[in-house]
């Protein structure tokens, strides 16, 4: 527990820090809010919420009700999840590092008075104020960079490209209500192709496809969405089928900055 790290958030990117950490013998801990919306579901541990444990790359992820299940998982080597949105339990851990992973494009909460050594990942954190250090989350020449002074590059909104595509593979809801899904994770899907519906009060809208290729990322059946709420993932590489299984580049190059960023202001005395 001298080592303890906890992770907020449990997405496809927070998946990929958790996932190194804990391979590399860490203690880690897992924060997440009663309803995630992960689109990756098949490599996010936050499925744990709703289906109890996720086992991403052999790695497994249990919730717990409380923090003393926590602690008791924690001391058996295991990797627990506790629904803790606002990091209640952060103060009575006190564990030595706190990473932000939520990737809300904006700070939450997290702050240097967490732990001694803070990191969060992406825009809306000023390293040496907010937090120890920022990880650049933009894809691109710097991602995965440690910053210790100053800010990631702010979003842009705009999904890296794969394949020539960029805006066309993320797929966001037309409408607000009730997503209901027809196509799930690993199907391959045709342009136009309807993937899903959403329930409003007055109508059924459909979801279509943007371009053909496999459909990576799907959010929950029956999650509650809003109109622009992004809720699909579309790889045009369709030989890619056993990406939808495993921690994208992105991610582990992430999770490899978070390392370098808790060893250094560790001075290495890990």
């Amino acid at each position: 527990m001298e080592k303890l790290v906890i992770v907020r958030g449990g997405g496809d990117i927070a998946s990929g820090t958790i996932y190194k950490l804990y391979q590399c013998g860490f203690p880690v801990l897992v924060l997440e809010i009663p309803n995630p919306s992960a689109i990756r579901r098949k490599v996010s541990f936050s499925e744990a919420v709703y289906e109890g444990s996720q086992t991403v790359e052999k790695v497994t992820c249990t919730r717990v009700n409380n923090l003393q299940e926590a602690v008791s998982l924690l001391e058996e080597g295991k990797l627990p999840l506790l629904v803790d949105p606002a990091g209640e339990c952060i103060r009575e851990l006190k564990p030595t590092t706190v990473v932000d992973a939520i990737l809300a494009k904006k700070n939450l909460g997290t702050t240097k008075e967490m732990a001694p050594v803070t990191v969060a990942l992406g825009p809306g954190f000023v390293a040496g104020e907010d937090v120890d250090a920022v990880i650049e989350t933009m894809r691109g020449h710097s991602l995965g960079r440690v910053i210790y002074q100053g800010s990631a590059i702010k979003n842009t909104g705009i999904p890296g490209k794969i394949a020539g595509y960029d805006r066309e593979r993320v797929i966001k809801s037309p409408a607000d209500g009730i997503l209901r899904n027809i196509r799930r994770i690993t199907d391959t899907v045709k342009k136009n192709e309807v993937i899903a519906v959403v329930e409003t009060k007055e109508e059924t809208v459909p979801v279509k496809a943007t371009i053909d290729g496999l459909l990576r990322g799907l959010i929950r059946d029956g999650y509650p969405v809003t109109r622009g709420f992004k809720i699909a993932d579309i790889d045009p590489r369709i030989s890619e089928y056993e990406n939808c299984f495993t921690i994208s580049d992105k991610a582990r190059c992430i999770a490899g900055g978070v390392l370098e960023a808790i060893c250094h202001l560790n001075g290495g005395n890990l």
